[in-house]
C-alpha cells in the first residue's frame, strides 16, 4: 500500500461528505459539453472533491491553455511537462460552451506557460473577450497564475475587465518555499495589489494542512488586506500523490470556522472557508 492510499484511508470523517458522484441531470450534461467541446477543466485536471456538486448545479472551472503545466508545484495535480502549442480555437469553444450550458457566471483558469513569451498572458485576455462578447449579461472569475510577476501582462488580463480576478497565495510565508516551484510569496501579493489597484475585486487562496501554525495563517490574511485583497478561500490541502507534498494535518471544520470569523473581523469582505472549499467554491457569490 502507497503512502497516498494511506492517507485517503485515513480521511476523517468531515471528509468524506461529498465524495459520491451522481450519475445524472445536469452533471451528466456538463461532461458531454465538456467532452464534445474538447475542453479541460481543473474540476478533473486538480482532482476537485466538489466536482459532483458544482456541475450538478451546471457549473464548471475552464482550464485553458492545455492540461500541461511548465512548473511542479508540490501540491498540485495537474501534470508537468512540456506542453503542446496554443490551440487558437479554444477560446470560441470556451465561449460555445458557457452558452450552452445556460452559464450566468464563469469561472476560468490555466495551467502556466513559462514556455511562452507572453506566458499565454494573450490567449487569457482573447478568452475572456471572446466569451464576454459572445455571452451578453455574463460574469467572470479568472484564477491567473503570476505571469512571473509582469506588470504589462497582467494588466492584459485587468484590461479585459473580468468582474473578479484571483491568484492564489497557496500557503503561509514559511512553507511557501517548500511546495511552490517557481512562485514566490511576495511576488504574489505583487499580482494581488496590482489586480486590486485597478479597482476590480482581488481574490486568493489558501491550503491549510501543511504544517502551517495559527499565526502563521493570521498573518498571511493581513498580508492579503494590505494589498487590497477582499474576497478568500480556505480550505483542506489534499495529497494528489504519493509524490507529492504529504498532509501534516486534517484541520477540523469549526477551526475552519473559526478563520472565517477571524478575517472577516479583519476586514476581508467575503470568505469561503470549510474543509472541502477550493478556489472556484461558490464563485458566483464573490463578485459583489
Amino acid at each position: 500500500m502507497n503512502k497516498s492510499d494511506t492517507n485517503r484511508l485515513r480521511l476523517p470523517p468531515w471528509m468524506k461528505m461529498k465524495s459520491r458522484l451522481p450519475k445524472d441531470g445536469d452533471y451528466n450534461r456538463v461532461r458531454e459539453i465538456v467532452n464534445s467541446h474538447n475542453l479541460h477543466t481543473i474540476c478533473t485536471s486538480g482532482n476537485c472533491p466538489n466536482i459532483g456538486e458544482c456541475w450538478s448545479n451546471g457549473t464548471a472551472t475552464f482550464m485553458i491553455l492545455g492540461d500541461i503545466c511548465t512548473r511542479a508545484c508540490k501540491f498540485c495535480g495537474v501534470k508537468t511537462g512540456k506542453p503542446f502549442d496554443i490551440d487558437l480555437n479554444e477560446p470560441q469553444r470556451i465561449s460555445d460552451s458557457i452558452q450552452e450550458m445556460g452559464i450566468r457566471h464563469a469561472v476560468i483558469t490555466s495551467v502556466d506557460r513559462d514556455d511562452l513569451d507572453d506566458k499565454g498572458a494573450g490567449a487569457w485576455a482573447k478568452t475572456i473577450n471572446i466569451c464576454k462578447i459572445n455571452n451578453p449579461g455574463l460574469t467572470m472569475e479568472t484564477l491567473i497564475p503570476d505571469f512571473d510577476g509582469l506588470p504589462h501582462l497582467i494588466q492584459m488580463i485587468i484590461n479585459e475587465k473580468p468582474e473578479v480576478i484571483s491568484h492564489n497565495l497557496e500557503t503561509v510565508r514559511r512553507l511557501s518555499p517548500q511546495i511552490r516551484s517557481r512562485a514566490k510569496y511576495d511576488l504574489s501579493l505583487s499580482v494581488i495589489r496590482q489586480i486590486s489597484e485597478s479597482g476590480l475585486v482581488a481574490k486568493s487562496g489558501i491550503m491549510l494542512g501543511l504544517g502551517e501554525e495559527s499565526s502563521e495563517i493570521q498573518e498571511t490574511m493581513d498580508d492579503l488586506l494590505k494589498v487590497g485583497c477582499k474576497v478568500l478561500t480556505i480550505g483542506q490541502y489534499l495529497q494528489p500523490s504519493r509524490n507529492h507534498m504529504p498532509v501534516a494535518q486534517w484541520v477540523r471544520p469549526e477551526e475552519f470556522e473559526e478563520y472565517q470569523k477571524i478575517g472577516l473581523k479583519k476586514g476581508f469582505r467575503h470568505i469561503e472557508s470549510s474543509p472541502l472549499v477550493r478556489s472556484s467554491y461558490h464563485a458566483e457569490k464573490h463578485i459583489h
